[in-house]
């Protein structure tokens, strides 16, 4: 991350971010800057607080200790004014299984104030390609397709920041296919995306900046242009211990 960009260009910035469950620390210490516009890759084997991380920026969980700002404000002093900053694809779709996709949107639509709704609407459900899905419900999709709701839902308010955990596991090929070509079709222009995964070669095709966590700390980062594309494999496994 570069270091000369101004306070003021900061999307996310995070000071001693820890976050302890019981005597087990998931988090343990992380400072952080993302620059608006920015696409940060998080690498790391499970169980390195990857997640845990993306909960405390989605203000899903609260840090043991530490603090967060989103476009410079502060997520415990006005975290309903974070969350609009927000858009989170996760494990969990946030969707409701008993309501159709358009349902759901319009839902979420109407709670975040969402502008000219229906075209809208229209608008995110043609950049996942569930046009023909519209009006089924949820609980009825595959797991692909319902990723693929889950993406319109995350970008319907149209969010400064997008975080994406892991959108890719448990989907087979075909549906990794499709969710790709999905985050390929939203322009996010100067979106800021945070996108967790542990594919290597996918993550450094996305990211203009990775960081590698293990143990709940940082223990690498750098700029695209910093990395080495061919020796990442060996500085991933040196970092996380893999093959000692």
């Amino acid at each position: 991350m570069n270091e000369e960009v101004t306070a003021s260009s900061w999307a996310i910035e995070a000071w001693g971010l820890t976050k302890s469950f019981g005597d087990r620390y998931a988090l343990r210490g992380i400072d952080l800057k993302v620059s608006r516009g920015e696409h940060l890759v998080i690498f790391g084997p499970n169980g390195v607080g990857k997640t845990t991380l993306v909960k405390i920026l989605s203000t899903l969980v609260k840090p043991s200790a530490g603090s967060v700002r989103l476009d410079g404000i502060d997520i415990r002093d006005k975290p309903a004014q974070s969350r609009r900053k927000i858009g989170l694809v996760s494990h969990q779709t946030f969707l409701y299984d008993d309501l159709t996709i358009y349902e759901n949107l319009k839902f979420y639509g109407k709670m975040y104030d969402v502008p000219d709704l229906e075209p809208k609407i229209r608008e995110v459900v043609s950049w996942v390609q569930l046009e023909s899905r519209l009006y089924d419900r949820v609980g009825t999709l595959s797991r692909g397709l319902q990723q693929r709701a889950s993406i319109a839902r995350a970008v319907l308010h149209n969010p400064s920041i997008l975080l994406l955990d892991e959108p890719e596991v448990g989907l087979d090929p075909h549906a990794i296919t499709v969710i790709r070509d999905a985050l390929g079709s939203i322009n996010t222009g100067s979106r800021t995306v945070v996108m967790t995964t542990h594919n290597l070669e996918r993550g450094l095709e996305l990211g203009d900046s990775v960081i590698i966590l293990d143990r709940g700390k940082i223990v690498y980062q750098a700029s695209k242009h910093e990395v080495d594309t061919l020796n990442f494999k060996q500085i991933y496994d040196q970092c996380t211990g893999i093959g000692k």
